[in-house]
């Protein structure tokens, strides 16, 4: 059964709309990589019962996807921040290079280190609380 590595990330964005064993075995599945077999024998289950499982699993969360789109918006918005994040480098190594404008480079800067330290947005990673 190929994993479809889309799903482990679907998860995380729809996985309570799930029920608890779906999510459950998805999740050993998807992110701690474990095999069918593994899996049946920790949730004193069949193999075929887990394989149903995930199938269902997977089936809901593309539902979801294809109702909702979070995912798809979260892609492009990550999209739109890098290409951004870029822009405003360009901006301020053009500023220095040609006509040096302090109030430029200073807004530039900032629009990168706001882009840098909200990342964590995206990605699903706490923020880091280290001064």
């Amino acid at each position: 059964m190929p994993k479809n590595l889309n799903i482990s990330s679907l998860l995380d964005i729809y996985g309570k709309a799930l029920t608890e064993k779906q999510r459950d075995v998805l999740d050993l599945y998807y992110n701690d990589d474990l095999s069918l077999s593994e899996i049946a024998e920790n949730m004193g289950i069949s193999r075929q019962g887990v394989r149903d499982t995930i199938k269902r699993g997977e089936d809901a969360l593309l539902f979801y996807e294809d109702l909702i789109g979070l995912q798809e918006k979260f892609n492009k918005f990550d999209e739109f921040l890098i290409e951004a994040d870029l822009q405003a480098k360009m901006i301020l190594r053009q500023c220095k290079a040609v006509a040096y404008s302090n109030s430029i480079a200073v807004k530039a800067n900032a629009l990168i280190q706001y882009i840098e330290s909200n990342e964590y947005l995206l990605r699903g990673e706490p923020e880091d609380t280290e001064e």
